[in-house]
């Protein structure tokens, strides 16, 4: 049991050092020596684990859904709210979320793991705006196909310019400032009146995401024991 836990501590090392790296230069430029100074493991230990750079950074990108947790909301417009706000939060302070967004846009792994992954989030948004439309939320003209594009679209444009131009200082106030602008497209004006679209709220959402994740993990270790 102690050299199963210190086999997940190790590929965790290694995969947050990865994402550290790919974040600061890039996938091609990144090393698997730089990697391995960083993650303070052996050769022998990162390719147990990952056979390659590509496997790392398909690592990285899967792992980054593992910090976005978030409870299930009545209102579907405002679970779609704070998954956005949530996601331009830790994507501020975590090396995982943030690299993925540059491998999934940048370069030779942006061809790569581009479509897939873009796809995957439209599909999770049109997911929450079929939901939403389900409930009475959404004007009875909203496509939520065609929302879901134009939602993603326009988050990923808003995180692309803000890390050009200011390395993501005040993200969250520009992810909520796309929300105010797009929600009365597509919200009824009695749900609209409700939602809450603020950069204070993803600072909430931040520590509720932390305290789901040490909940997880928690009961991730109490498991292992008694199986």
């Amino acid at each position: 049991m102690a050299q199963q836990e210190r086999a997940i501590r190790t590929r965790q090392a290694i995969l947050e050092a990865a994402a550290s790296v790919f974040d600061e230069r890039g996938y091609e430029a990144a090393t698997i020596g730089e990697i391995l100074t960083k993650a303070g493991v052996t050769k022998g230990a990162l390719y147990f684990h990952f056979p390659s750079k590509q496997a790392l950074a398909e690592g990285v990108i899967a792992e980054q859904f593992s910090v976005l947790f978030m409870g299930d909301r009545t209102c579907k417009l405002q679970q779609l709210v704070d998954l956005g706000l949530l996601t331009a939060y830790h994507m501020r302070r975590d090396p995982l979320v943030s690299a993925s967004a540059r491998l999934s846009l940048e370069g030779e792994m942006g061809a790569f793991f581009g479509p897939r992954l873009i796809s995957e989030w439209i599909g999770a948004t049109e997911t929450i705006l079929v939901e939403a439309k389900g409930q009475g939320e959404l004007l009875p003209h909203v496509d939520p196909a065609e929302s879901a594009w134009i939602f993603s679209a326009a988050w990923t444009g808003v995180q692309v310019y803000s890390s050009t131009m200011d390395k993501r200082v005040g993200l969250e106030e520009r992810i909520a400032t796309l929300f105010q602008h797009l929600l009365p497209a597509v919200a009824v004006p009695a749900v609209l009146g409700r939602l809450i679209v603020t950069a204070e709220r993803a600072a909430e959402l931040g520590a509720e995401s932390e305290q789901l994740a040490r909940e997880a993990a928690l009961l991730e270790a109490a498991q292992a024991v008694a199986g």
